[in-house]
C-alpha cells in the first residue's frame, strides 16, 4: 500500500506539474470575503468566528471534480468514513469520528433527510447534482439540531437563482458500466423574487458484486429539486424548496451460513418526497430577526427479495419558531440572543404488522453569540426535548474561536452533548419472531469536546488545522441474540470511547494550484455486554487519509485534477449465523480527470475512478469497482 501511495502521489504531482510557470502579473490581488458558516448554530457566522471544526465543500469544487454521488465527495473529509456496499447507488453509510450512520444528522435545504424508520440516511442515492455547498460540523451538535446529531451535521444547501438575472444548462454523461446522466437546470428572478429548477436521472448497469453468477447489480435513480423566495415586503421574505426522489437499486442476498454474498433478483424500490415552507421577517435595521419554518418528509420502501415482498411508510413532519436579538456592547463588544421552540411528529408503518407507529417531540432552545474586540468569539446554547414515546432530554454546547492577535493563528474549541433516538425498528421489532423491538429504550447520549489550532502562512497561501477530539457514548443501543438466534435491541451499560485527531492542510497560491491533503487518526471502541475486553468499532479505520490536486490553465479553460484516497485496515461482522468479527484489508483509490472549456457555452470532462484497478472491500462479502472511466458535455446558456 505504501508503494502505492507513492507512487499515486507522484501521478497527482505530475499532472499539476508546471504550476509555478502560470504568469500573473505583480499588482494582481485575489478579493477576500468573509465565509459564512450557515449550519454553526440558530444563526450563521462567519467561518473565523466559529469554534467548531468544520468542512466547506462547494458546489463549484463538487462540479469540476466531476463528483457524481455526495458520498464520494466526503471521503476527502478529515474524520470521514464511507462503506458502499458494491455499486454505485448501493447502500452507502457515512460515519463520522468513529461514530454510528444513525449519529449523524443529514439536512438538504433545512428538512431532516435521514431515514424514518431506521435513523440513518443512505448516501446511495444522494446524487450531487446542483449542489450549493455542504456545510459538515463534526462533534456533538444536538443543541441546535435535535437527535441524531450527536456526532455531526452534514447540511446540503443546493443551488438558487439570482435576481434580475436567467441562466440554464445541461449536461450528459457516459461511461462504465453502462452509466448513463442527464441533468438540466434553470436558475433566475426579477425584482423581489428568485426560482431554480433542476432534474437529473442516472443509470448505471453496474456489475456483478457476489463472488458467484454473471447477474450484474444496477441503480436508477430520478432527482427533482426546486427552490423559489418571494419578498412579500421589504422586511418579510416568505421561501419554498421541494425535493422528489425516485429510486430502484439491485440487491444480492448474502448465504445465511457463510456471510457471502451470492447471485439473485433482490431490488429496494423507494420513493422521497419532502419539502418546506418558511418565513423570515427582520426589524431595527436587522438587530431582531425572526423565522418560522414548517416542513415534512415523506418515505416509501419496496423490498423484494427471495422471501417476498416487504414494504414501510415513514413520515416525519416539523414546525419551528426562533427570534433573535443583536444589540452592541460597547468597546467592539457586541451580544445576540435567539430563543424557540420546535415540533416534530413521525409516523412509521410497517407491512408485516399493519400498524401504525407514531411519535411527538416539543423542544425548547436558546442561543448565545458574543463576539469580543473582533478577535474572541463565543457561541453557547441549552435544549430541553419533551419525547411522548422515550425519555426527555437536555442537551448543551459551548464553543469559541480566538484569532490571536499579530499573528496568522486562530485557536478554536468546542464541547457538548448529544442525543440519538430509539429508532422504530429498534422500538417495535421489523422480522416478526426473529428480531424482537424493544419499546422501552433510552436514548443514546454523549459527551463530546475537542480543540485545535489553524495556522495560515505566506497571507493565507497555506492553512493547516490540527484538531484533537474525544468523545463518549452512553447507553447505546445494540443488539443482543438468544441461543435460537432471535434477537432484541437493549441498552448497554457502560461506555463506548472514540478519541483521535485530524489534520488538513490547504494549499492556495492563486497561481493555478490548488492543494489539500487530510490525515485522520480513529480509536473507537465499545464496550461488550458481558464486561468483556474492549472491541475496535467495526467499518472505522484507525488510519485515513486523502490528497486531492487540481491545476488549471490556458486561461483557466483547461482544469487537471487528481484524487488519492488511503483506508486502513478496518475489521467488520459477518453473521453466520450469528455475528464474528472479520477483517477488511487496507486499500489506496486513485481517481484522476480533466475538462476543457471550448468556450463560454460548452465544456467536455472526463474522470477514470480507481486508476490502478485496486481490489478491495467496504463491506464484507460486496465486490467493489475496479477500474471505470465516464466522459461528458456541458451546455451553459
Amino acid at each position: 500500500m505504501t508503494k502505492q501511495l507513492t507512487g499515486a502521489a507522484a501521478l497527482v504531482l505530475i499532472l499539476v506539474g508546471g504550476a509555478q510557470a502560470q504568469d500573473r502579473t505583480a499588482n494582481e490581488q485575489p478579493t477576500k470575503l468573509e465565509k459564512i458558516l450557515v449550519s454553526d448554530g440558530l444563526t450563521p457566522t462567519e467561518q473565523r468566528k466559529s469554534g467548531r471544526a468544520f468542512t466547506v465543500i462547494t458546489g463549484d469544487e463538487i462540479e469540476k471534480n466531476q463528483i457524481r454521488y455526495v458520498a464520494d465527495a466526503l471521503r476527502l473529509v478529515p474524520g470521514f468514513s464511507v462503506s458502499r456496499t458494491g455499486a454505485s447507488g448501493g447502500l452507502t453509510q457515512v460515519r463520522v469520528r468513529g461514530a454510528e450512520g444513525n449519529q449523524v444528522l443529514v439536512v438538504i435545504d433545512g428538512v431532516e433527510a435521514n431515514d424514518v424508520s431506521q435513523g440513518e440516511f443512505d448516501f446511495g442515492g444522494l446524487v450531487s447534482d446542483d449542489i450549493e455547498r455542504i456545510e459538515i460540523l463534526r462533534g456533538p451538535q444536538s443543541t441546535f439540531w435535535g437527535a441524531n446529531a450527536m456526532a455531526g451535521v452534514i447540511n446540503i444547501i443546493t443551488r438558487k437563482g439570482s435576481r434580475d438575472s436567467a441562466k440554464s444548462s445541461a449536461r450528459t454523461e457516459v461511461g462504465s458500466d453502462g452509466t448513463w446522466l442527464g441533468g438540466v437546470s434553470t436558475r433566475g428572478g426579477g425584482e423581489g423574487y428568485d426560482y431554480a429548477l433542476s432534474g437529473v436521472f442516472q443509470r448505471t448497469g453496474g456489475f456483478n458484486i457476489s463472488d458467484t453468477g454473471s447477474e450484474d447489480d444496477g441503480d436508477r435513480n430520478g432527482t427533482v429539486n426546486g427552490k423559489f423566495s418571494f419578498d412579500l415586503s421589504p422586511d418579510l421574505q416568505l421561501d419554498a424548496t421541494l425535493r422528489a426522489v425516485n429510486r430502484k437499486t439491485d440487491l444480492d442476498a448474502q448465504d445465511y451460513m457463510t456471510a457471502l454474498t451470492y447471485d439473485t433478483l433482490d431490488y429496494t424500490r423507494s420513493r422521497e418526497l419532502s419539502g418546506s415552507l418558511g418565513l423570515t421577517h427582520s426589524a431595527l435595521d436587522g438587530d431582531f430577526t425572526q423565522k418560522a419554518r414548517v416542513s415534512s418528509l415523506g418515505m416509501h420502501r419496496d423490498n423484494i427479495s427471495g422471501f417476498g415482498r416487504s414494504w414501510n411508510d415513514g413520515n416525519r413532519y416539523n414546525a419551528s419558531y426562533q427570534a433573535s436579538y443583536g444589540f452592541d456592547g460597547g468597546d467592539g463588544i457586541r451580544h445576540q440572543i435567539t430563543s424557540g421552540y420546535e415540533w416534530q411528529r413521525e409516523t412509521f408503518t410497517p407491512s408485516h404488522l399493519q400498524q401504525t407507529f407514531s411519535r411527538n417531540a416539543h423542544s425548547l432552545v436558546g442561543e448565545y453569540r458574543g463576539e469580543f474586540a473582533d478577535q474572541f468569539f463565543v457561541n453557547a446554547g441549552i435544549r430541553r426535548d419533551f419525547n411522548d414515546r422515550f425519555e426527555d432530554a437536555t442537551t448543551w454546547s459551548l464553543s469559541g474561536s480566538w484569532e490571536v492577535p499579530g499573528s496568522e493563528t486562530r485557536l478554536h474549541a468546542s464541547v457538548g452533548t448529544g442525543v440519538t433516538n430509539p429508532t422504530f425498528y429498534e422500538q417495535f421489532g421489523y422480522i416478526p419472531g426473529t428480531f424482537i423491538g424493544n419499546p422501552y429504550l433510552k436514548p443514546e447520549e454523549s459527551l463530546g469536546w475537542d480543540i485545535g489550532v489553524e495556522q495560515r502562512f505566506f497571507d493565507g497561501g497555506l492553512t493547516v488545522d490540527v484538531t484533537y477530539f474525544d468523545q463518549n457514548l452512553e447507553n447505546e443501543i445494540a443488539t443482543v441474540y438468544d441461543p435460537s438466534f432471535r434477537s432484541t435491541p437493549v441498552n448497554r451499560s457502560g461506555e463506548s470511547l472514540r478519541h483521535g485527531i485530524e489534520v488538513s492542510a490547504t494549499v492556495d497560491f492563486f497561481n493555478g494550484l490548488t492543494t489539500t491533503a487530510t490525515y485522520t487518526y480513529t480509536a473507537s471502541t465499545e464496550q461488550t455486554l458481558a464486561g468483556g475486553p474492549r472491541l475496535q468499532e467495526v467499518r472505522r479505520p484507525r488510519h485515513a487519509a486523502s490528497l486531492d490536486a487540481a491545476y488549471v490553465f490556458y486561461d483557466d479553460r483547461i482544469r487537471v485534477f487528481g484524487e488519492v484516497i488511503l483506508n486502513g485496515r478496518m475489521q467488520d461482522v459477518a453473521y453466520r449465523p450469528g455475528p464474528e468479527r472479520v477483517p477488511l484489508g487496507a486499500y489506496t483509490l486513485v481517481n484522476v480527470g480533466g475538462s476543457f472549456k471550448v468556450n463560454d457555452t460548452f465544456e467536455i470532462f472526463g474522470r477514470v475512478d480507481n486508476l490502478f484497478d485496486e481490489d478491495y472491500e467496504e463491506i464484507y462479502g460486496y465486490n467493489t469497482q475496479g477500474v471505470a472511466a465516464f466522459a461528458g458535455l456541458k451546455a451553459s446558456f
